[in-house]
């Protein structure tokens, strides 16, 4: 299992499409389930969880990659 930042246009009225997508490496887990405050992956499976400025940020910073802050972003499990 692996975490998945799926982005947004904020107040999507007319534009509910996908905008950005990241597939995030197994490696770094454990390592973003305790910066978001989960108790383990599992726990974080069972939803989409919206993610904070801040909490985009040092996902950004960990895996020294840029997110987009212009959209409301999402974070999940996937299989």
């Amino acid at each position: 299992m692996y975490l998945c930042i799926s982005g947004f246009l904020p107040d999507s009225a007319e534009d509910d499409s996908l905008k950005f997508e990241l597939d995030l490496n197994a490696s770094f887990n454990d390592q973003i389930v305790k910066l978001l405050g989960h108790k383990s992956l599992n726990e974080m499976a069972s939803g989409e969880w919206l993610l904070t400025t801040e909490e985009v940020q040092q996902i950004a910073l960990l895996i020294n990659q840029p997110i987009p802050s212009n959209l409301d972003l999402f974070i999940g499990v996937e299989a």
